[in-house]
C-alpha cells in the first residue's frame, strides 16, 4: 500500500500543477480583463479614464505583462502562502482586498454545507437503495422510485423556494442564509454553531436531493444484479439470515460505484451552491467564483478553480483507498 500511495501522491502533484495552469488560463480566456470592467463602471458613473490612467491602472494590477509572467507571479505568491489581492468588489473608491479576507469566512460555511449535504445524501441513498432492491416491485419500491424521479426533475431553486415557504409558514422559522441576524458577523461560538445547524438543513436538502435520487437508483440497480448471483443463493441455502447475507456480501459489491464517485461530490457541491446561494443566500464560495468569472478577477477565480481541482484529486485518492477497503477483490499496485 505504501508504494501505491507514493505513486498516487506524485501523480496528484503533477495533476494539480496542470490544474493550476488550466485554472489561470480559463479565467484569462474571455476577451478583455478586469481593467475593462473598471472602465465601464467609471464611464457609467460619468468619470471616464484617460488612456494614460488606463495604462497606469493596468500596470498597477500587473495586467500589462505576458500571461506566463502573470502565472509565474501568481504561483510564486501561492507557494509563499500569499493568495494575492482581489478587486472583486469593484468599489470605485475602495482599495484592493486580500483574497484570504474575502473567502476566509465562506470557506468554513462551504465546508459545513458540503458535510451536511454528503451526510444527507449517503444516509438516505444507501438504505433506501437496499430496501428498494430487496423489496423490488413493492409499494415502497414504487414510492421511492417516484420520489427519486421527482427529486431529479424538480429544479434546485424551485425546491429551495418551496422549502423556505414551508419552514416559514409551518415552523415559523426564517431559513434564508446560514445565520440569524445577530450571528451573521459574530465570532465562532457554540450558539453560533447551533444557529448554523438550524439554518443548514434546507440548503443541504436542496443540494443533495438530485444526488440522493441518482445514488438510490445506482444502488438499487447494482444490488438487484448482485442478488441474482450464485454466491448469494449459496449463502442463503447454508442457513445465513437473509439480511446478514445481503449486507455482508452483495451490498459491499453494489456500493462500489458510490464510493468510486465520492471524490466528485466536493467540487460538484461547490459549483451547485451557486444557484442555491442566489435563492437561499448562504455565504459560500459558489457566488464568489461566479462573480470572479464575470469580472475576470484572475486572482480570486483561479484560486477557487484550483481549490476545486485539488478537491477532485484528493477526493479521488480517498475514493480509491476506500474502494480497496470495501472490496477485497481490489488490490493496491495491480493497475
Amino acid at each position: 500500500m505504501g508504494p501505491y500511495l507514493v505513486k498516487r501522491f506524485l501523480l496528484a502533484l503533477m495533476t494539480m500543477a496542470v490544474i493550476s495552469i488550466l485554472s489561470f488560463v480559463i479565467i484569462k480566456a474571455p476577451p478583455g480583463d478586469s481593467v475593462d470592467v473598471f472602465i465601464q463602471k467609471w464611464e457609467a458613473a460619468g468619470n471616464p479614464l484617460s488612456e494614460a490612467e488606463e495604462t497606469q491602472l493596468r500596470s498597477t494590477m500587473g495586467l500589462d505583462q505576458g500571461i506566463h509572467i502573470q502565472y509565474g507571479k501568481w504561483m510564486g505568491r501561492l507557494v509563499r502562502g500569499d493568495l494575492g489581492k482581489t478587486y472583486i468588489s469593484f468599489d470605485l473608491h475602495a482599495n484592493e482586498k486580500p483574497v484570504a479576507s474575502v473567502i476566509k469566512d465562506r470557506v468554513w460555511t462551504t465546508i459545513a454545507l458540503m458535510g451536511a449535504t454528503i451526510l444527507f445524501t449517503w444516509t438516505l441513498s444507501i438504505p433506501i437503495g437496499i430496501y428498494s432492491a430487496v423489496r423490488q416491485h413493492s409499494i415502497g419500491d414504487y414510492t421511492f422510485t417516484f420520489l427519486g424521479f421527482t427529486g431529479l426533475a424538480v429544479p434546485d431553486f424551485l425546491l429551495g423556494l418551496v422549502l423556505m415557504y414551508l419552514a416559514l409558514a409551518y415552523l415559523d422559522q426564517s431559513v434564508g442564509g446560514l445565520f440569524s441576524a445577530e450571528f451573521g458577523t459574530a465570532p465562532w461560538s457554540f450558539p453560533r454553531v447551533w444557529d448554523l445547524m438550524k439554518h443548514l438543513w434546507i440548503p443541504a436538502i436542496v443540494l443533495g436531493t438530485s444526488g440522493t435520487a441518482s445514488l438510490i437508483r445506482i444502488m438499487r440497480n447494482n444490488l438487484l444484479n448482485e442478488l441474482r448471483k450464485p454466491y448469494v443463493v449459496t449463502a442463503l441455502a447454508k442457513g445465513m439470515s437473509p439480511w446478514k447475507a445481503i449486507i455482508k456480501y452483495p451490498v459491499r459489491v453494489a456500493i462500489n460505484p458510490l464510493v468510486s464517485t465520492a471524490g466528485y461530490l466536493l467540487p460538484f457541491l461547490i459549483g451547485g451552491s451557486v444557484i442555491v446561494s442566489m435563492v437561499l443566500g448562504p455565504p459560500t464560495l459558489g457566488p464568489i467564483l461566479l462573480r470572479a468569472i464575470q469580472v475576470q478577477d484572475t486572482t480570486t477565480g483561479a484560486f477557487i478553480l484550483l481549490v476545486l481541482g485539488v478537491l477532485t484529486v484528493v477526493g479521488t485518492l480517498i475514493s480509491d483507498i476506500l474502494l480497496a477497503m470495501v472490496d477485497s477483490r481490489i488490490k493496491f499496485g495491480r493497475e
